[in-house]
């Protein structure tokens, strides 16, 4: 028996033209990363460098086989020209070079991209890259300032709110619409903190409860500590290919993009943020639907942004998420395996990085390549991220060639 879905009813169809399917010839044949933590000493190129050697190996490429380079930004390494620095650094030469800035959905904006220019013939071998020493290399006080200014210029940031802050309030309007509750969201911590226990990588890996994460600091209600993602130091990197190489090819099959809004002042309703969008895309585009998929790497920066992604998305009906994670749906050997690398939640969150984790995640358990964690036999994953307060996303289809 197939997962099960549910159908949203919308008006997104005006959005879409209907397009003949086209394979589109691009790969994800490397991945690499560092473990997630705090790594003192350590820069935003150092950890960079590290896990690019890593997707290198992976991929068995050499270096200077790689002929394009995307980077996301480093809130530690604020440089205008990141992508080049970076090329100097690591001794690159690419014909292509460009860096993002998409927040959360960087990762998947870059892998998006990168698929675009192989797919096209600019470039063979694109390298996307992203890390830095959130953790160690800046105060507290300093990022929480950083992060804080997704804020509206006039209307948000002069009242002193913070990341947590704005996602608190889109989840008092989400509760006060459909019927979730605060333990819901601890279940769907506490999932991502028994998954990160299986990855030798994971920032966080010590056992939780749902009475632990009710229990832990209210940070901004209703979001409590456990509620939000740690900060972590590390990076990801990903090599996009025009052919597949030895073994299982997976490939970049769908993408799409939505783009609603950017302010929380600006959110027009929380039934539409914009991630059924870009999943629906990029799900046309791969030629698939919700019933085709089985796994899943979706975005969860704080426990409620999962929960509405999960249910915008049609995954489950809303205020039911917590009633599949309840049903075994999202465990490892569940019909959709969520997140079992721990994601944010636990495996950590060091900026453009920790969404490209799940990037990573999606298509070592489509290549058989996960370890202790192989989630069984998975053919087709949707990865979503977002920026911002739930406000840009980027999904992306991968496929495992057959």
């Amino acid at each position: 028996m197939g997962a099960q879905f549910y159908a949203i009813p919308d008006d997104t169809s005006r959005f879409h033209v209907d397009l003949p399917v086209r394979t589109l010839m691009a790969y994800i044949t490397g991945v690499g990363d560092t473990a997630f933590g705090r790594h003192a000493g350590e820069t935003a190129l150092t950890l960079m460098a590290q896990a690019a050697n890593a997707a290198l190996a992976d991929a068995g490429l050499a270096r200077a086989e790689v002929d394009g380079l995307l980077c996301g930004y480093a809130t530690t390494l604020p440089h205008l020209m990141l992508s080049t620095v970076f090329a100097e650094y690591y001794g690159l030469q690419p014909v292509y070079a460009h860096a993002l800035q998409l927040g959360g959905a960087t990762g998947c904006a870059m892998a998006m991209l990168a698929r675009e220019l192989v797919d096209a013939g600019r470039c063979r071998e694109v390298l996307v890259v992203a890390g830095e020493n959130r953790l160690s290399g800046q105060t507290r006080d300093a990022a929480i300032q950083t992060l804080a200014q997704v804020g509206h210029p006039d209307y948000e940031v002069p009242y002193g709110a913070s990341v947590p802050a704005y996602y608190a309030l889109l989840a008092s309007r989400y509760m006060h619409e459909y019927p979730v509750s605060e333990t819901d969201l601890a279940e769907f911590a506490v999932l991502m903190r028994r998954h990160a226990g299986a990855h030798p990588g994971a920032h966080l890996k010590e056992p939780i409860s749902v009475a632990d994460v009710l229990a832990s600091k209210k940070i901004a209600a209703p979001l409590k500590l456990l509620d939000c993602c740690p900060i972590s130091d590390g990076a990801v990197a990903l090599l996009v290919s025009r052919e597949p190489r030895a073994g299982l090819g997976v490939r970049i099959a769908g993408a799409g993009q939505a783009h609603l809004h950017q302010h929380v002042s600006s959110i027009a309703s929380v039934s539409d943020l914009g991630a059924r969008r870009a999943a629906r895309s990029a799900m046309d585009e791969a030629g698939v639907g919700l019933g085709d998929i089985d796994y899943l790497g979706i975005y969860d920066s704080f426990s409620i942004t999962l929960l509405i992604l999960l249910e915008e998305i049609g995954i489950a009906a809303r205020g039911a998420a917590a009633a599949r994670l309840g049903s075994g749906d999202f465990a490892p050997a569940g019909r959709l395996p969520l997140n079992t690398h721990g994601g944010l939640l636990s495996y950590g969150h060091c900026g453009v990085a920790g969404g490209m984790a799940h990037i990573a995640e999606a298509q070592r358990q489509l290549a058989r390549k996960a370890g202790a964690r192989q989630a069984g036999e998975r053919h087709c994953a949707l990865v979503h991220g977002d920026g911002g307060v739930l406000s840009s996303h980027v999904s992306l289809v991968l496929r495992r060639d057959e």
